[in-house]
């Protein structure tokens, strides 16, 4: 299993997901439930990063047993991703056990770019293929390897899907936070989502296929600071 202890972040996407998830949860609870149609009463339990645990961020296979998915002895995730695959920023189900949501946190724009750096062979191959065969399910067309240039969106966007099309209620979070004064991040939402729209361009999305299942959050780190 995957499990990868962290410190506590000073800086950076990852401190400011610390901070949420431990002291302001509600906040991202809230846009997440309005985004999906939740419930009012549906809670949302984060699983990671949490400070009494070291701020662990975990696998997926983990997060899957720590959410009791018995389904996740069927899925054929071998045969589609390297046993040491991506860690999430932040894990959280929903309190009925019915939606599973996986994160991804951002400070500044230069964060969206990453290539595919595996030193496996095998790996790199199982991986290629699987996001060639995201990337076709999901209608792009774009004449390029999703392992490059976009590789950490495109390989959340895989998982993610892999899950749903196994029948696991599984939803893709983007938090995009604003105002970040040590990484010099977007002030407003209208930057992120300009880098956002480019990003979908390249990668040929279409955005009203992702609705269903994939969500942009932005949120400003003034309001994550302590009063």
């Amino acid at each position: 299993m995957v499990r990868f202890k962290q410190p506590k972040a000073i800086r950076g996407s990852q401190k400011w997901i610390q901070i949420l998830v431990n002291e302001k949860a509600e906040l991202l609870n809230s846009q997440i439930r309005q985004s999906f149609k939740l419930p009012n009463n549906e809670e949302i339990i984060w699983l990671s990063p949490k400070a009494d645990e070291d701020y662990v961020e975990y696998g997926l296979e983990e997060f899957l047993e720590k959410v009791g998915k018995e389904k996740l002895k069927q899925l054929p995730l071998d045969e589609f991703w390297p046993k040491r695959g991506a860690k999430w920023d932040a894990l959280g189900h929903s309190s009925s056990g019915e939606s599973l949501f996986f994160v991804e946190a951002k400070s500044h724009i230069p964060e969206l770019i990453s290539t595919l750096r595996s030193k496996s062979e095998v790996s790199t191959e199982r991986i290629r293929y699987s996001l060639g065969k995201t990337k076709e399910k999901l209608g792009s067309k774009a004449d390029f390897d999703w392992s490059r240039t976009f590789y950490q969106y495109t390989n959340r966007l895989a998982l993610v899907y892999f899950l749903r099309k196994n029948k696991l209620p599984a939803y893709m979070v983007f938090v995009y936070f604003l105002n970040d004064p040590d990484v010099k991040g977007p002030k407003t939402v209208d930057e992120w989502k300009g880098a956002i729209r480019l990003l979908h361009r390249y990668l040929d999305l279409r955005e009203h296929l992702l609705q269903r299942w994939v969500v942009d959050i932005f949120m400003d780190v003034n309001k994550l600071k302590p009063v």
